[in-house]
């Protein structure tokens, strides 16, 4: 072997020490057989990461929370890709990422490193963020909260017995009216801390013209409210509503005037229908 040859090898030998020395100062120390832990975590710096993951990638979080212990070196690149630093690929016991994180309201990127320990089998055994508060993102979203149920009730007035007759103000409203609209209005109170809305609905029979019908309803129904809210039922939670001769819950044909609206008296109500939310 000539001077120049061994000058030659002298070189690449010092080269090659040079860089294993390198790599050797980016790995993490002692790794556990097990791959559990490692004496020394070590963490790469993130502008040292190979030239095609410069500046880091946006990991597909439905993958990245594949990734979990006992995977092998192939299924985890085929979920979050190869590692992005030159530590090796087959014989090393440690993979270094750069992720990033956009977040969904503010729009601001997170960066963070990953690190994966491999067992004496080279499958993955132990995972590692910097910052911690990075880990965050393997983790899936908490589900949204059930939906609260809804209970609703119905009650139904007779505006016969609410009113006098063709009537719709807070003085026709007769004896056995505000009785029936006291009691409501007690209920109500016991469980207004549930309730989430009180619709009052009201409704006439088919006799008379449809807009007078209309009003007619619309009146009654306020009445009702106005009435309810004076005794003390939060107004925000209720609201009126006329619905004319909409909705009969009778029909009644070919009868004298006086039996008809005898007849068609069910139609003539106040529907009070609240919504609590369940315990």
């Amino acid at each position: 072997m000539n001077m120049k040859t061994s000058k030659q090898i002298s070189v690449v030998v010092a080269v090659l020490l040079a860089l294993g020395l390198s790599a050797c100062g980016d790995i993490s120390r002692n790794v556990a057989k097990d791959g559990s832990h490692a004496q020394q975590l070590v963490w790469p710096k993130p502008d040292q990461v190979t030239p095609m993951h410069r500046g880091g990638t946006f990991p597909e979080l439905n993958a990245l929370r594949q990734v979990h212990a006992g995977l092998n070196k192939q299924q985890i690149s085929r979920l979050i890709g190869w590692p992005h630093f030159e530590e090796g690929v087959w014989g090393v016991r440690e993979w270094n990422y750069v992720f990033n994180f956009r977040d969904a309201d503010s729009g601001q990127v997170s960066v963070c490193q990953f690190k994966i320990l491999f067992d004496h089998d080279k499958l993955a055994r132990s995972f590692y963020w910097k910052p911690d508060e990075c880990a965050r993102y393997m983790n899936p979203p908490p589900p949204p909260p059930p939906a609260a149920k809804v209970e609703k009730q119905e009650t139904i007035l007779s505006t016969d017995t609410l009113f006098a007759f063709d009537r719709y103000s807070l003085k026709d409203i007769t004896d056995g009216g505000r009785a029936q609209l006291d009691a409501l209005a007690a209920h109500l109170l016991d469980e207004k801390d549930r309730i989430a809305h009180i619709s009052v609905v009201g409704y006439t029979d088919p006799l008379g013209s449809d807009d007078y019908n209309q009003v007619l309803s619309q009146r009654r129904a306020e009445t009702v409210a106005s009435y309810l809210i004076a005794k003390g039922v939060p107004e925000d939670l209720i609201g009126a509503e006329g619905r004319g001769k909409a909705e009969p819950v009778v029909q009644c044909e070919g009868q004298a005037r006086s039996k008809l609206i005898a007849c068609l008296a069910p139609n003539r109500r106040v529907v009070v229908r609240v919504a609590s939310r369940s315990d």
